[in-house]
């Protein structure tokens, strides 16, 4: 993902915990247009975060590659600009 920028994070399925494979990441709450502003979050030297306007608790998971996530399919890319 390093060639994409910063990875984004969604969570539609409303899950309590999603498990990723990135440390800096933005969380944008649900898939637009039902999205809250894109927040960086940034888990320093721990290996959890929580975003401040989902509640969506991030957990990273060194066993996971690229935009994989646990639950799967809570990577979201961004539209490619025209």
């Amino acid at each position: 993902m390093a060639d994409t920028g910063v990875p984004h994070f969604q969570n539609d399925v409303g899950a309590p915990v999603i498990r990723i494979a990135a440390k800096e990441f933005m969380c944008i709450g649900a898939r637009p247009p039902f999205d809250h502003p894109h927040v960086f979050l940034d888990m320093g030297d721990e290996n959890e975060t929580i975003c401040g306007y989902c509640s969506t608790f991030y957990q990273f998971d060194p066993a996971l590659h690229g935009a994989e996530t646990v639950p799967p399919g809570c990577a979201y890319e961004t539209p490619k600009a025209a």
